[in-house]
C-alpha cells in the first residue's frame, strides 16, 4: 500500500512539473493546484478502500475459521450425544437381553409340615420351628424334664463327685438354653422368609423392566443398595446360624473335657479307694478261707 501511494504521489508530481515545464515553455498547459490535491485525496481514499477491503477479507478468513471450528464443534457433540444415546438404549434393554436368561429357580426355607403328633406334644414345636415363638415352652414339652432341684444324695457325696454332677447339670441347661434359642432363630427366619423373597422378586422385576424411568442412574443406584442391603441381612442370618453351631460345638466339647476330667479324677483317687475297700474285703475273705482249710 505504501509503494501504491509513493508511485502516485510521484506520478502526480511529475505530471505538474511536466505542466509547469509546458506552461514555462509556452506550450498552452496551465498546473492546476485544485485537480491536484483532488488527485491526491482520491488516491488517500483508494487506499483507505483498500486497506479497509483487506481488512474485511481477513475478518472474512476468521469468521469462516470460526464457522469451521463450530460446526466441527456441533459434530463432535452430535457424535457425543449419539454415543450417549446408544449407551442408554443397550442399557434399557440390558435387562432383558442380560439377565433374563441366568435366572434360576430359588430355595426358600420351607415351611415345615405336620406329619404326625403321636402323643401330642410335637405341635408347639413345629410352630416354634416356623414362626419362633413360644420355643422355650415348646422344647421343653418335647424333652425329658429337667429336675427343679438337685438330685437325691446330692449333698452326702465327696466334694469331686459334687463337682462331676454340677458340671453334668450345667451341660444339660446350657444345652437347654443353646437348642432353644437355635429353635427361636429358625422360625423368626422362616416366618421372615416371605417377606424376604417378596424383596427380591420386586428387586428382581425392576433390574427387569423395560420402563426407562426404572433405568435412570439414581433408580440404578437404589437397587444396588436394596441388594447390599438384602445381602447383609442375609450375612447376618448366616453369622448367627455359625454362633450357634459353634455354640452347640463348645457343649460338645464340654462334655468331653468332663469326661476325661472325671476319668481322671477316678483314676487318681482308684488306689484310696482300692485300699479302702477292695483290700479289707478281700482280707476277710482270705481269713476265712484259710480258718475252713
Amino acid at each position: 500500500m505504501k509503494r501504491l501511494v509513493a508511485t502516485a504521489l510521484a506520478i502526480g508530481i511529475a505530471t505538474g512539473l511536466q505542466t509547469v515545464a509546458h506552461a514555462q515553455f509556452g506550450s498552452g498547459i496551465v498546473f492546476d493546484p485544485t485537480q491536484a490535491g483532488h488527485a491526491v485525496t482520491q488516491i488517500a481514499n483508494e487506499q483507505k478502500s483498500l486497506a479497509n477491503e483487506a481488512q474485511q477479507i481477513e475478518q472474512g478468513q476468521e469468521i469462516f475459521t470460526n464457522t469451521v471450528k463450530i460446526a466441527m464443534t456441533a459434530l463432535e457433540a452430535y457424535n457425543v450425544a449419539k454415543q450417549q444415546y446408544q449407551l442408554l438404549h443397550e442399557m434399557i434393554l440390558a435387562p432383558s437381553m442380560l439377565y433374563w436368561r441366568f435366572v434360576s429357580p430359588t430355595t426358600d426355607l420351607r415351611m415345615l409340615q405336620q406329619i404326625s403328633n403321636t402323643y401330642g406334644n410335637s405341635t408347639g414345636w413345629l410352630n416354634s420351628a416356623n414362626t419362633g415363638n413360644g420355643a422355650s415352652a415348646a422344647y421343653q414339652r418335647v424333652s425329658v424334664p429337667n429336675t427343679n432341684n438337685v438330685i437325691p444324695g446330692y449333698s452326702t457325696v465327696s466334694v469331686a463327685g459334687q463337682l462331676q454332677i454340677a458340671a453334668q447339670g450345667a451341660t444339660v441347661d446350657i444345652g437347654d438354653s443353646v437348642m432353644t434359642n437355635n429353635l427361636q432363630m429358625l422360625g423368626t427366619m422362616r416366618a421372615n422368609q416371605e417377606a424376604r423373597q417378596t424383596d427380591l422378586a420386586n428387586l428382581e422385576a425392576a433390574t427387569q423392566t423395560q420402563d426407562a424411568s426404572q433405568q435412570t442412574i439414581m433408580a440404578t443406584l437404589q437397587r444396588i443398595n436394596q441388594a447390599l442391603l438384602l445381602q447383609l441381612r442375609t450375612q447376618q442370618d448366616a453369622n448367627q446360624i455359625n454362633a450357634n453351631l459353634a455354640l452347640q460345638q463348645i457343649i460338645a466339647q464340654k462334655q468331653q473335657q468332663d469326661a476325661l476330667k472325671s476319668a481322671f479324677r477316678d483314676s487318681a483317687g482308684y488306689e484310696s479307694y482300692y485300699n479302702a475297700n477292695i483290700t479289707t474285703t478281700s482280707g476277710g475273705a482270705a481269713n476265712l478261707l484259710t480258718q475252713a482249710y
